[in-house]
């Protein structure tokens, strides 16, 4: 049962973002973003990174992003143009709830920014008994039970049609890629080892919240094909493919959603436990990762991941027949499309 589960304003101060002190660092950078990543806790103050400018919540023609957007580069002279930028996605103080989240101006912004991926953390409750707390889930499909209250396009607007390709929601080459760092995740208080779960079927599911799955609910999601169930990979997921991002969430099992009739109610403890290991295995992974890529690029964030000029073909609407707002949204996302 999802006592405490998930929810993060319970967690005590070790799981608070501490912004690094913007005062003696930039407020704007000029360069180019090679790897964005949303999340929060322990993924600011990377070992491997020294961060170089603090962009204060950056304005968007669809509002302002959800906190300062952090930018570091890679402690190394061989690799220091290798730029790394990260956002939270519920804010510094964790005070945007999932359905409230300003997610278009947030993966605008890293559009605007040139990132060339998006790297994204989220906990989640797992539906299958393999998917244990503590093990990391690569999902390669979403099914999206969110209530169309979240903004989930930037093509909705009168005046402007746009379809896009969303069959494989998630960048199947980038999975490949973090699949080969499997055995870094840790786990010193188990003799279990965490997993990193990994194939092209395994499903997210994406509720609304921000109340929690009833324990009906939960089994009728294992029915139609859900391996876990979090808040917040749509719309995120979408406006990355709107913006031609190769997009991959790393999920975090932190409990057994409600569907166990026989699980006993999750302590505080225990969750907190979960919490602290999986913080520990994301800067982790995430520190593999970012060294490995400023060392040698790898072709997915080379190519666009088959994703570049995609939007030049998906929207239908004619630039002379669009207003001069709308073509100037555009123009923040793809500046050299129209």
């Amino acid at each position: 049962m999802q006592t405490f589960t998930r929810k993060f304003n319970v967690i005590p101060k070790f799981y608070k973002f501490k912004m690094t002190n913007s005062a003696q660092l930039a407020q704007s950078f000029d360069g180019t973003i090679d790897l964005a990543i949303i999340g929060g806790t322990g993924l600011y103050t990377l070992d491997c990174l020294e961060p170089i400018a603090i962009i204060p919540k950056m304005e968007t023609p669809w509002g302002k992003t959800s906190s300062p957007i952090t930018i570091s580069r890679v402690k190394s002279d061989e690799s220091e143009h290798f730029h790394v930028a990260f956002i939270a996605r519920h804010g510094v103080d964790h005070e945007f709830p999932p359905t409230r989240v300003p997610f278009r101006a947030n993966i605008a912004a890293l559009k605007n920014l040139g990132s060339k991926a998006i790297l994204s953390f989220s906990a989640v409750g797992s539906l299958q008994p393999e998917i244990k707390p503590r093990d990391f889930v690569l999902p390669q499909q979403v099914i999206d039970r969110t209530k169309g209250i979240r903004e989930s396009s930037y093509f909705n607007d009168e005046g402007l049609v746009g379809h896009v390709m969303f069959g494989e929601p998630f960048s199947n080459s980038f999975a490949e890629y973090i699949n080969r760092f499997k055995d870094i995740l840790e786990n010193p208080e188990s003799e279990e080892p965490c997993l990193l779960h990994y194939n092209r079927e395994l499903t997210v599911i994406c509720m609304e919240g921000p109340q929690f799955s009833t324990r009906a609910e939960s089994k009728m999601y294992r029915l139609i094909g859900g391996d876990v169930i979090n808040m917040s990979v749509i719309p995120e997921a979408k406006l990355a493919r709107e913006c031609e991002i190769p997009y991959q969430m790393v999920c975090m099992s932190t409990d057994y959603d409600a569907w166990r009739d026989e699980e006993e109610p999750v302590s505080v403890q225990t969750v907190i436990g979960n919490l602290r290991n999986n913080a520990k295995n994301a800067n982790r992974l995430a520190s593999k990762i970012i060294l490995e890529m400023s060392q040698e690029l790898p072709e997915f964030l080379r190519t666009g991941d088959g994703l570049k000029d995609a939007m030049k073909f998906s929207i239908s609407t004619k630039p002379e027949a669009m207003s001069k707002e709308t073509l100037a949204k555009l123009k923040f996302l793809f500046p050299n499309h129209w």
